[in-house]
């Protein structure tokens, strides 16, 4: 078994929104485990985002992350030892997971293309006319569950958008969620909430920056909305540290990002212990290619058990393949409507 590392910068169709700016490129490094006589191989995409990511700046040179890597397999637990780097924790789960076929990813209806995973539609736009375009498009492209993005065309655009698709979509036809990333002022921030309450929204994700605990667990207390955090997730790493904030915030939902929040045994760290307090989640992506989107879908189809139980109530999650980057990497996923779906395999 031989490790390999390579570099790679994608290209955006359109740029991409981040809390902390736009992006045009995005440069990630492949971790590949292969084996010359057996040809086998498994992929992790390690591509964190410029001051978004915890570990964004620990990788500046190729040889950091085959040091982090060779130190931390020289340990018992490389898991463990990779708690404070969720972006290559997640490539190199993903690369040894997908090398080994192990059943912990590999052993789902999902993984075996007997189902896909209902996702959501991302909306963002910088005025009305944009939004209703992209909801239109979004809707007839077969999406039920519509995620918009409250900081780019301001909130009265915001507003309005949210009235007209509930004036002709009940709740039980499609599913709205609101992502704040961060952008409500604390002091008007509930008097926000209010006025998204009679709308049946689902959730708002983030609504004030994070780290700002006093305000978010008075939100989450008294919100007549459900609040979800997401980047207040970031950065989180140990599991007495996720046990506190979930104690103390009592959000509603996280959304977990397995190259943000703890790769994919911290994913499931987080999901077992929200489950454990009554507290809803989904997974979602973070601006990866392919390879990484591959991984996280795979872990998501393994934390819910999608497809192999009836559930009606399964969270869609925040995952869509293919459409970020010019220059994608071509891996067995595609989109088909509103579910991702592994291309065939051979069982």
């Amino acid at each position: 078994m031989q490790i390999n590392l390579s570099q790679q910068r994608l290209h955006s169709k359109q740029p991409l929104h981040t809390t902390q700016g736009e992006l045009t490129t995005h440069d990630m490094i492949v971790v590949s485990i292969t084996d010359e006589k057996t040809h086998r191989i498994g992929l992790g995409e390690c591509a964190p985002l410029p001051a978004l990511s915890a570990d964004y700046d620990k990788y500046i040179r190729m040889s950091d992350v085959a040091r982090l890597i060779n130190d931390a397999l020289a340990h018992n637990d490389y898991a463990e030892a990779l708690r404070p780097y969720p972006a290559l924790l997640f490539a190199l789960e993903a690369a040894m997971y997908d090398y080994a076929q192990s059943p912990v990813l590999y052993d789902t209806p999902f993984a075996h293309s007997r189902a896909g995973i209902p996702t959501c539609g991302h909306i963002r736009a910088t005025d009305y006319d944009g939004l209703l375009t992209q909801a239109k498009a979004r809707l007839k492209e077969g999406f039920r569950c519509i995620t918009i993005e409250a900081d780019a065309a301001g909130w009265d655009d915001t507003m309005r958008l949210v009235a007209h698709i509930r004036s002709r979509f009940s709740t039980s036809t499609v599913t709205l969620r609101i992502d704040a990333n961060g952008s409500f002022d604390p002091a008007g921030a509930m008097a926000k909430l209010t006025e998204l309450a009679p709308y049946g929204i689902q959730a708002v994700e983030q609504p004030v920056a994070r780290y700002d605990w006093e305000t978010t667990a008075r939100l989450c207390k008294d919100s007549p909305v459900p609040i979800a955090l997401d980047e207040e997730l970031t950065g989180v790493n140990t599991l007495r540290e996720k046990q506190l904030l979930l104690e103390t915030l009592r959000p509603h939902y996280i959304v977990v990002r397995p190259s943000l929040h703890g790769g994919m045994s911290g994913t499931l760290e987080w999901v077992n212990e929200a489950q454990k307090r009554g507290v809803k989640s989904w997974i979602g992506s973070s601006c990866e290619s392919n390879i990484g989107l591959r991984n996280v879908a795979l872990i998501a189809a393994r934390a819910y058990s999608i497809g192999a139980i009836d559930d009606k109530s399964l969270l869609h999650q925040d995952i869509e393949a293919g459409l970020l980057y010019s220059d994608n990497i071509e891996m067995d996923i595609e989109q088909r409507g509103a579910k991702l779906w592994r291309c065939e395999v051979a069982d």
